[in-house]
């Protein structure tokens, strides 16, 4: 594979109430995570993260998976030169924590692999019951090269995190809670109704403020505690000259919900 086709067809995207949607929607209802589907993916998450008119962003998949891991049979002629030469990882999976937005990975099914690495490049993950994780690379010759062994023992430690990718089990949702990979689990026909709840109160809050708290809180996996502490003062202060500031303060000084400029 010298170059690949960008695969707009398997994505779908629409506004709704200032949240941008973006469903993974493969003729292979698993959603494998082909290079030509993954860019299409960023991509879409990348023009609404220049929209203006969204606040947040919610990337959702099928009923049966969300993404249960890469197309290894785009992989699998693969050369260590020619996985290096066209970037295969860097290239697009790299690009989501650029995301300035919100974005939120709305998990039903299978999210393995490929598609766990790219729940847990969203800013926090919304499962179903139905929902399962993993890392299960070691079980077809690979380990995690998108993200996992990195992100993962961030989410919920080296032992549990270890444990996954070394034995290639999968996590159910209600586990994946307790141990912190996910935020919030939901019964399977309750879910979409609270993706649409979540992600409506965050886009409704101020988007200049949500960007710098995602900054802030994204610091404290980049940096030392106290090189971080200064970064979170220094971000504090900053918020000062915002409009939405004055205007959030003044609000609740006054008792009413405050009118954001998102400036």
């Amino acid at each position: 594979m010298t170059s690949y086709i960008k695969k707009s067809e398997w994505v779908k995207t629409e506004i709704l109430d200032k949240v941008g949607w973006v469903e993974l929607c493969h003729e292979n209802p698993l959603n494998p995570l082909s290079a030509g589907f993954v860019e299409a993916i960023y991509e879409s998450c990348k023009s609404f993260d220049e929209d203006p008119s969204v606040k947040c962003i919610v990337l959702i998949g099928s009923e049966k998976a969300f993404a249960a891991g890469a197309d290894l049979k785009e992989m699998l002629p693969l050369s260590f030169a020619k996985i290096s030469e066209i970037r295969y990882i860097e290239k697009n999976w790299s690009y989501f924590s650029n995301i300035q937005k919100p974005i939120i990975a709305a998990v039903n099914g299978f999210a393995l692999g490929g598609g766990c690495e790219l729940a847990m490049s969203c800013d926090f993950i919304i499962a179903s019951e139905d929902a399962k994780f993993g890392q299960p690379e070691i079980n077809v010759g690979a380990i995690p090269g998108a993200g996992g062994s990195q992100r993962m023992p961030r989410y919920i430690g080296k032992s549990k995190a270890m444990y996954a990718i070394l034995t290639g089990d999968m996590i159910d949702a209600y586990e994946a809670e307790k141990c912190g990979l996910v935020a919030k689990v939901f019964k399977s026909d309750e879910f979409k109704e609270n993706i649409i709840k979540i992600s409506s109160k965050i886009a409704n809050k101020s988007s200049a403020l949500a960007r710098l708290a995602k900054e802030s809180v994204n610091l404290s996996y980049e940096t030392p505690l106290q090189e971080g502490l200064r970064a979170e003062r220094s971000i504090f202060m900053s918020t000062f000259a915002l409009e939405d500031h004055v205007e959030g303060m003044t609000a609740f000084a006054e008792k009413r919900k405050p009118d954001w400029k998102d400036k």
